[in-house]
């Protein structure tokens, strides 16, 4: 059987700049060396993202619960929380231990992309 390497998130962001500013300053990831127009490929660690430019479309915040679109396993649910709170990040909930096992903490970007950080308790 054939095996899937490897992933990108593919997400439309209203303002390119604004997002990408946002990932690679709060969260963290590098820019890859890659050049499309209205495009950003973006890295951090196993997590690969192509943001795409799409000015006109429903920003992810209007879409309610269909606005989360990752859920990342983390090793330090404490550590990355701290981290992403002095870099801006924009969170929606501290780390608590769940009564399914993990310590998790919530996110969101400018777009209203949400995202769950979880580590195995």
């Amino acid at each position: 059987m054939a095996r899937i390497e490897a992933s990108r998130f593919v997400l439309a962001v209203r303002d390119l700049k604004v997002s990408t500013d946002y990932y690679v300053s709060a969260l963290g990831f590098t820019k890859d060396p890659i050049d499309a127009p209205g495009w950003s490929f973006l890295t951090r660690d196993s997590i690969r993202l192509m943001l795409g430019e799409c000015p006109d479309e429903k920003p992810a915040s209007e879409l309610e619960n269909h606005s989360y679109f990752a859920y990342w396993n983390i090793d330090d649910a404490d550590v990355l929380y701290q981290e992403f709170l002095s870099s801006g990040a924009i969170l929606t909930s501290r780390p608590q231990n769940k009564p399914w096992g993990l310590r998790e903490f919530g996110l969101r970007t400018p777009d209203g992309h949400r995202i769950t950080c979880g580590q195995v308790l």
